[in-house]
């Protein structure tokens, strides 16, 4: 399929979607869990956060990949241009924050000297050497860069809504169903 003429989304890019929706949605709450509690959940939430970063990570290059081979549907016509240029930005933006995430926590927890086991046995290599000072710079990025992407999920949540709920224009079923209104 031509990119330029999608239709609806691929069957691909839905299951990357709402799995990858799934992911994130666990991984910031889990994040705010490793953060809030000193209890032996701790160790536990951490465990899970890791692993759950890199499969992020490797997911929203595949969802890059499959998004470059098919493309995605046009935004309605009668949509004003700063809605069609909002949701051109809010996207690139997720994109942004899906990769830089768990890239910026892989570096901080090098730079912290905290290896990044997925899995019995696996380690992956650390990205630079310890160092104190860009440990708490990356930690304080990471922070703010997760409550960001969560800001940016709410309101990506709200424009679906409003396109299924208000508009009724197809975009939200070209996501959920991977059918558009003619």
């Amino acid at each position: 399929m031509n990119p330029r003429t999608a239709v609806t989304f691929s069957l691909p890019a839905r299951l990357l979607h709402w799995l990858m929706a799934i992911m994130i949605l666990t991984m910031l709450f889990v994040g705010v869990g490793m953060v809030a509690t000193v209890s032996e959940r701790h160790v536990w939430l951490v465990q899970l956060h890791k692993p759950l970063g890199i499969a992020i990570l490797a997911l929203v290059i595949v969802r890059l990949l499959v998004r470059w081979r098919y493309g995605t549907p046009a935004l309605p016509a009668d949509l004003p241009p700063w809605q069609r240029h909002s949701a051109h930005l809010s996207h690139w933006m997720l994109y942004a924050l899906m990769l830089a995430m768990p890239l910026i926590g892989w570096t901080m927890l090098s730079a912290g000297g905290y290896p990044v086991t997925l899995f019995a046995g696996v380690t992956l290599p650390d990205l630079v050497s310890p160092s104190p000072t860009l440990y708490s710079a990356l930690r304080f990025a990471h922070t703010w860069l997760a409550l960001s992407l969560f800001a940016l999920i709410l309101l990506h949540l709200a424009a679906a809504l409003y396109h299924g709920l208000i508009r009724r224009d197809g975009v939200l079923a070209s996501m959920t169903k991977g059918r558009r209104k003619p």
